[in-house]
């Protein structure tokens, strides 16, 4: 089964991305991703194992994030496969903490695939036909996050369908 462990944004804020989605579509093309799949991957597993995955999902409630708020205020866009994200200008500190203290556990499970590099985005767009430009909405967005999910990914001829497999407990204040 196809893995990752993301953030998930809530409800409203979903509702807001998929606007931003519908505006970036009309302008780029492309196919839209459903306000239901909105996420910032922090760890793509790929594929693995039933075995696995319950490894994971017993491992993942022991983890506790530290809140924190990640401010969205940029296009952008992986020319290659034609993604049109939404991000940050400024690189926010603890998602990539998050990330690499995510990954250090993972590898401690025996499970590697650690990126070179991490480029928290949201992705609104696959296959988008042209780049975002200055016709876009400007984006202020503030997301409060405070849990990481493990999500198994269903890859179907309609496109990807997600299931939450587990969830650490709600993140502390340090």
């Amino acid at each position: 089964m196809r893995l990752f462990l993301a953030l998930v944004p809530p409800p409203a804020l979903r509702r807001r991305l998929g606007t931003l989605a519908d505006a970036a579509q009309a302008r780029c093309g492309g196919r839209r991703m459903p306000d239901d799949d909105l996420h910032l991957t922090l760890a793509f597993l790929g594929e693995r194992s039933s075995a696995q995955a319950t490894a994971l999902a017993d491992w993942l409630p022991g983890i506790v994030p530290s809140p924190g708020h990640w401010r969205l205020d940029r296009w952008g866009q992986f020319r290659r496969p034609g993604i049109i994200w939404v991000g940050g200008v400024v690189p926010e500190p603890a998602l990539s903490v998050l990330q690499q203290r995510l990954w250090d556990g993972l590898e401690r499970l025996g499970i590697d695939g650690r990126p070179a590099r991490f480029v928290p985005h949201v992705t609104l767009l696959r296959r988008a036909t042209h780049p975002p430009d200055s016709g876009l909405p400007a984006i202020e967005l503030s997301w409060a996050y405070a849990r990481v999910e493990l999500i198994q990914s269903d890859v179907t001829p309609g496109g990807s369908h997600y299931r939450r497999l587990a969830s650490t407990p709600p993140g502390e204040e340090d």
